[in-house]
């Protein structure tokens, strides 16, 4: 007997009450805006600003040793990474210091340089600084303004891209529900004042790719029950199309979820941002492409044309078992 997330013939409501998944959708988004606009980002150093030291030794790089020599400090955000490379000789042990701006200068000065030298040499006495560089302000402001972009590039492309596949309504309802995504996790991590990189970015890029994954593969399904169904009403045929591809949706939620958690447990500090985000960016995608891009649907309401033949490319996996 197979497991199932979801049995067949589900028939669950999800438009009863669709005003109210809007309100708390929309209640979300605004505490997320004002934690924005009044606590901000908490940002890294990719976009504030600081100096990426190269370290080498013979000695076995302890991520915790060094991290904890470099404490003293007190430099505030510090990221370190253990550089890997077939290249590297037996004994060459490579590391990235990444120290943030201190207030009031553009890079991390030659004092702070030495004392953090001298901090890993009390520890590792045969540790060498290979190479110190450093990102000044003018540099990070335009990566913040290139991350901004790039994320409005990529929802416009959704946009078009939707109208051009399905109608006007469908790329709105779609495009409604990844400006959730995105200020959802945005607020999250304002909330939380979780260090905001260019690795959070790329999260915030995939989850947008993600959540318009199961948002076409919804919008595929109402729009071939548009047809079938001629004479139900729109709510009717929204419940059918979220029903029948619900065993495909939690399925790719659920496993994508464990690989996730998987690596935020054990993949150390380096990533655990990043898997952070991507974590909260299914679980917001989810929801949001049955209960914001659908509901978008449902509230603009959809031309039936029904001088079209049925076409159901795209849509034989839609009913996989979960």
């Amino acid at each position: 007997m197979r497991l199932r997330l979801v049995q067949q013939g589900t028939n669950f409501d999800f438009f009863g009450r669709w005003k109210l998944w809007f309100g708390i959708s929309g209640a979300l988004m605004v505490l997320a805006l004002v934690s924005f606009f009044f606590q901000g980002l908490n940002f890294g150093i990719d976009f504030r600003g600081g100096t990426t030291i190269r370290t080498e030794s013979e000695q076995v790089i302890d991520i915790g040793e060094y991290r904890a020599a470099i404490s003293t400090l007190g430099l505030g955000d510090v990221t370190i990474t253990e550089v890997f490379d077939p290249t590297f000789a037996a004994n060459q042990n490579v590391a990235l210091i990444r120290i943030q701006a201190q207030e009031g200068q553009e890079s991390v000065t030659a004092a702070v340089v030495e004392a953090t030298r001298a901090a890993l040499a009390s520890r590792i006495p045969d540790i060498r600084f290979v190479s110190v560089e450093s990102v000044g302000p003018k540099v990070s402001g335009e990566l913040i303004r290139k991350a901004v972009l790039a994320v409005l590039l990529a929802i416009g492309a959704v946009l078009i891209y939707i109208w051009l596949r399905f109608e006007w309504q469908f790329a709105l309802g779609a495009v409604a529900a990844l400006i959730h995504d995105v200020i959802l996790t945005i607020g999250i991590f304002s909330e939380l004042q979780i260090k905001f990189d260019l690795a959070i970015i790329a999260a915030l890029l995939t989850i947008v790719g993600y959540s318009l994954n199961d948002t076409v593969v919804v919008f595929d399904r109402v729009r071939e029950n548009l047809r079938k169904y001629k004479k139900k009403p729109l709510a009717e045929v929204l419940n059918i199309s979220i029903n029948e591809t619900l065993s495909r949706t939690l399925m790719t939620s659920v496993t994508t979820l464990l690989a996730l958690i998987a690596l935020f447990v054990l993949g150390g500090d380096v990533i655990r941002g990043f898997v952070f985000a991507m974590i909260w960016g299914v679980v917001v995608g989810t929801y949001s492409s049955v209960f914001v891009a659908a509901s978008i649907l449902l509230y603009l309401g959809v031309k039936r044309d029904w001088s079209k033949p049925t076409d159901t490319t795209g849509n034989q996996f839609a009913n996989v078992d979960a």
